[in-house]
């Protein structure tokens, strides 16, 4: 069996266990479609991250494509992700730049700069790890860490579809209306469609939605008038990166964030799968930080592993990574394409804003799994403590200043973790710690 193996395995796999293995592939058709769902999973945080930042969406998906090619030819096609905008650069960003939070963002060079200097960091991190291993970042980020940061990740995010995504109550009731679609789909539904339960859920509230809207006229109708204008094909708006001291100190440091997220994100992937992926974690952060670093170099966010996909890996149990390498394709020639573009902007905002609400719950599940897989043990008081700080520092979005420089709740929640254990982990552990808590997930 060479590196890559493209092989459809027998679907009897399905009808076992339901799992799809990251080196076992689908029929390329399942494959596509699977592609799309991850896609349209990754699509609403990694537009909303650039838009908050006073960046070019389309670069930023088309950057998104390029960078989980270049995370799965570096990985050998071996760790299922995509890489998408991240959320942690956000604060900073805004910090550096003092973006006022309308249009483009008119000083996204020195932000530009800051997000190379992350990257190449990041990679020298994952240059590390690959040639020393992942020992030592274990000792300071153990399970009760990692499922604390990726826990907060999407907590943290939460926050975003309810106050943003809901302009009145008909949206709020749309809202409500999208993720009980989804639910059911995945509840319900069988085979391929409940593996599609993200995309089909998306379809069904939008043509609800219509139907309420355009129909009844309970609300703002659903407008597909800019899909017909837009063109086809179009060259997004890339820019080029500026150096400043200030904002590369600012920046550069969000890669341990990188880390704790691409960490987590890994283990739970490994405890879902029963694959132990430990081996390929330094070629994940040398590609996440290659990505992120050519992405800024345009005029893109810097990027990280999604655990929104790891979300909708979670609910359809298909962890090929060919799907991630259809769904990377798919993005690249979208960045290119502003009537997909004017696709994405059609669709309603609290119809998106209900999706986000499952995506973004399923990313703070994924970080319980971590505790759950790895037997987290809440009875020993130092567990319990770093969990519990760690998720209301994220969740209430805590922020500390230094100066110029504001460490948000993310940022925070990810340095609180590691330094509380690094505290509280020089206690003699317990006899069911030792055993289960810090228990390697295998």
């Amino acid at each position: 069996m060479g590196m890559f193996d493209w092989t459809a395995r027998p679907m009897g796999v399905i009808a076992q266990g339901g799992v799809i293995a990251p080196d076992e592939r689908l029929p390329w058709p399942q494959t596509a479609v699977m592609g799309v769902q991850h896609v349209i999973a990754m699509f609403g945080a990694t537009v909303l991250a650039p838009l908050l930042m006073g960046f070019d969406p389309n670069v930023a998906i088309l950057m998104s494509g390029v960078g989980t090619l270049i995370f799965f030819i570096v990985t050998g096609g071996r760790v299922p992700s995509y890489l998408g905008s991240s959320f942690a650069f956000i604060g900073v960003v805004i910090a550096a730049t003092g973006y006022a939070g309308k249009g483009l963002n008119p000083n996204i060079g020195v932000a530009l700069g800051g997000i190379i200097a992350c990257g190449v960091l990041y990679a020298l991190i994952g240059a590390v790890v690959h040639a020393i291993g992942t020992g030592w970042i274990e000792r300071f980020m153990p399970p009760v860490v990692t499922g604390s940061v990726v826990a907060v990740i999407g907590l943290n995010l939460a926050g975003i579809p309810i106050k943003n995504m809901a302009q009145s109550g008909f949206d709020a009731w749309m809202q409500a209306l999208t993720f009980l679609s989804v639910a059911l789909v995945a509840v319900f539904a069988r085979g391929m469609l409940q593996r599609l339960l993200i995309l089909v859920g998306l379809i069904l509230a939008s043509v609800l939605y219509a139907v309420l809207t355009n129909g009844l006229g309970l609300g703002k109708p659903l407008d597909l008038s800019g899909v017909a204008s837009a063109a086809w094909f179009g060259m997004p708006n890339f820019a080029a990166p500026a150096f400043s001291g200030q904002a590369m100190l600012l920046i550069a440091p969000v890669a341990v964030i990188l880390v704790a997220e691409n960490l987590g994100h890994i283990k739970a992937v490994t405890a879902m799968t029963g694959r132990n992926l430990d081996v390929y974690m330094g070629r994940a952060f040398i590609g996440d930080g290659v990505a992120t670093a050519l992405s800024g170099s345009v005029g893109g966010t810097g990027v990280t592993t999604y655990a929104e996909n790891i979300g909708v890996m979670a609910a359809t149990r298909i962890y090929s990574t060919a799907v991630f390498l259809v769904a990377a394709l798919i993005a690249l020639v979208l960045g290119f394409s502003p009537k997909f573009g004017a696709v994405i902007q059609a669709i309603p905002l609290p119809v998106m804003g209900g999706v986000s609400i499952v995506v973004f719950g399923l990313i703070a599940a994924a970080g319980a799994r971590i505790w759950v897989d790895a037997k987290v043990d809440f009875s020993d008081n130092r567990n319990l403590m770093v969990a519990a700080i760690t998720l209301v520092l994220g969740t209430g979005d805590f922020t500390l200043r230094f100066g110029q420089f504001a460490l948000g709740g993310i940022g925070t929640a990810t340095f609180g973790a590691i330094l509380l254990w690094a505290l509280f982990g020089r206690s003699r552990p317990s006899a069911a710690t030792a055993a289960a808590g810090d228990a390697p997930v295998r």
